[in-house]
């Protein structure tokens, strides 16, 4: 038995959506981002309180790229996965891992924007700087597209649902006009139906807009 601890439009959308393409019977359990995730029976499930936790094989994992790295070397014959010895090994760890940079920024954005609920708490120039970084991030995702084609590596990976993930939830604070590889890449997996069953409902979604823009510098 699989069992994911979820909550929608989190890093754990990672691990739901690499599920749906590895084609994986699982058990699904929707957690309540915020102080519920500090009970204890949880905390003991990931120490520090956050999603996703995988109970599998009688164990439990946290940490998404760890665990998406965990279920395509367990299922290496889907070939999500680059198994030691490949040559595209490097660039899947790389690729794999560089989702955890954007969500990085995509973190410092949703506190800025959701989770500080007084104006004051807000700052300016911290939105403004991680919507910069979220760019530069997009850059380096586009520049490697012009090499590698129509996917991160040669073809569909875990790689492109990590950073296809992070683009999914960097979206609300960064726009990607203009960056033609990127976009018809995220167009090509997002369409796919592993993504759409991916999906939060409408009433569960952290993000009740569609995008979040930076406010203007004071002064400016």
């Amino acid at each position: 038995m699989i069992r994911l601890h979820h909550v929608p439009q989190s890093r754990s959308m990672r691990v739901l959506w690499l599920l749906e393409e590895l084609g994986l019977p699982y058990e699904l359990v929707t957690e309540r981002f915020g102080k519920s995730l500090r009970r204890e029976d949880y905390l003991a499930r990931s120490p520090a309180g956050r999603v996703p936790a995988l109970e599998i094989g009688g164990e439990t994992m946290f940490e998404s790229g760890a665990i998406l790295e965990y279920l395509c070397e367990l299922y290496p014959e889907k070939g999500l996965g680059r198994m030691r010895g490949e040559a595209e090994r490097r660039d899947y760890l790389v690729w794999l891992h560089f989702a955890e940079t954007m969500s990085h920024h995509c973190a410092a954005l949703t506190q800025q924007h959701l989770m500080l609920r007084e104006d004051h708490m807000r700052s300016p120039v911290i939105m403004q700087l991680e919507a910069a970084r979220l760019g530069k991030c997009y850059a380096a995702i586009e520049a490697r597209l012009a090499q590698s084609g129509d996917h991160l590596l040669r073809g569909f990976s875990a790689a492109d649902v990590a950073v296809g993930q992070a683009v999914y939830i960097g979206r609300h604070f960064r726009s990607t006009e203009g960056l033609v590889r990127l976009g018809e890449w995220y167009g090509r997996i997002t369409a796919r139906d592993g993504f759409r069953r991916a999906l939060p409902e409408e009433d569960r979604r952290i993000y009740a807009r569609d995008f979040y823009p930076a406010w203007d510098l004071p002064g400016a």
